[in-house]
């Protein structure tokens, strides 16, 4: 995968998330709205942002405006700051795209 192709992948994984809840300046927004920002944060940097570990960490992982990091609160009430969820589900990209074919 390109690093545009795993920012796409990740923002379009946070839209898609059942029963989440993304927090924002302590204010909460449904995953699709959450994706839309990030897409709009995104367009924003413009050329700044060039692969996806620098999306997570300046764009994905807390408010530009007040520094406070963005939740993902789960239906069963866990919650994850964004940045870390990202990483990890990074990772798991990262890994199903490097697997040799056998």
């Amino acid at each position: 995968m390109t690093e545009a192709e795993k920012i796409k992948a990740l923002i379009d994984h946070i839209e898609n998330l059942k029963d989440a809840t993304f927090i924002r300046n302590g204010a909460s927004h449904d995953c699709k709205a959450a994706a839309d920002h990030l897409r709009n944060k995104l367009a924003y940097a413009g050329d700044e942002i060039k692969t996806a570990g620098q999306f997570i960490e300046q764009i994905a992982s807390k408010s530009s405006r007040s520094g406070k990091a963005y939740l993902i609160r789960f239906k069963d009430g866990r919650e994850i700051e964004s940045g870390k969820y990202l990483m990890e589900e990074l990772r798991r990209l990262e890994g199903s795209s490097t697997q040799p074919a056998k």
